[in-house]
């Protein structure tokens, strides 16, 4: 086995719970899926602007990392005003109406094209905090969340810092921003596979219709959960079979879910008879997920 082979034998696959709106019951899936994985399993939870997972467990240790990117500053001294750095930046963060650059930390991108473009080196970096990452144990699940500061408007540089914190040694699953828009590309993309949850209703079709669009233009695999399934209509499920999505579960509405929900426990804690479903769905997606290990092994030789 040559070393690359060896390498993908023993990466272990990132699964990704997304939804096309919120209230669908993503991080119910999260939570009762990673509780009944059959071997350690790291829990990441990339809903910065409202990350709830850690409301589930009871942390054995916790630590707590600042996070910060770069912005531009100005030196008065050295800039002639030229506007180089306002016509380099993509995203407006930077105007010249006179003298000066006025510098808009929070449109900024950090990517740094303004420093590029200065001829007279009149600008440079400094650090802006705009969350944090918190991390702890919890029985057989290590937990990262990020939590998005208050008035910070962009969350991907955030969640791709917590989705730096992956040990690929070990199956994670993901807690993505709901929607569409760029949060949920950020968190989902280079995963192995995504879990869609939707309700059966017309408004849970339409979220779920754009959802699957976002990731068939990411070429991502993914399969549906129907939430509520018994609530609405049918379309949804007519949908998933005419385009070929695999259903992996169906949830009824239950009101003894939303009950141990809202009161944060474990529906497969508190409800024997759903820990069969979640069982299943994870030997699903362990055997689905076993053989594209397999392949990524065949395709290194």
């Amino acid at each position: 086995m040559g070393a690359a082979e060896k390498s993908l034998s023993h990466r272990r696959p990132t699964i990704a719970v997304a939804s096309g709106k919120g209230g669908t019951g993503k991080t119910t899936v999260v939570v009762n899926l990673a509780m009944v994985w059959p071997e350690p399993v790291q829990l990441i939870d990339c809903d910065v602007e409202e990350p709830n997972v850690h409301l589930f467990f009871t942390a054995d240790t916790k630590t707590q990392q600042p996070v910060t990117v770069p912005v531009p500053q100005v030196d008065t001294d050295k800039c002639d005003g030229c506007g180089d750095c306002a016509d380099a930046c993509q995203f407006n963060a930077i105007a010249v109406p006179s003298g000066a650059p006025i510098v808009f930390q929070e449109l900024c991108h950090s990517c740094g094209a303004c420093v590029m473009a200065c001829p007279q080196e009149a600008l440079s970096e400094v650090r802006r905090r705009i969350g944090v990452v918190d991390r702890w144990s919890c029985m057989h699940l290590d937990i990262s969340a990020g939590c998005l500061d208050i008035g910070v408007p962009t969350s991907p540089p955030l969640i791709r810092i917590v989705k730096q914190t992956i040990d690929m040694s070990k199956v994670t699953i993901l807690d993505a921003p709901p929607g569409t828009s760029c949060p949920v590309v950020t968190a989902v993309n280079g995963t192995d596979f995504v879990i869609l949850v939707a309700e059966s209703t017309p408004f849970g079709l339409h979220d779920l219709m754009l959802s699957v669009d976002v990731l068939q233009q990411l070429e991502l695999q993914f399969g549906v959960v129907i939430n509520r399934a018994d609530l609405g209509d049918d379309r949804t499920r007519r949908f998933c079979h005419q385009q070929g999505i695999p259903i992996l579960l169906e949830i009824p509405n239950d009101r003894r879910i939303a009950e141990v929900y809202s009161n944060g426990d474990l529906v497969v804690q508190k409800l024997p008879e759903y820990r069969d479903h979640f069982t299943r769905l994870a030997d699903q997606l362990s055997r689905k997920l076993a053989q594209e290990v397999m392949q990524w092994g065949i395709k290194s030789e």
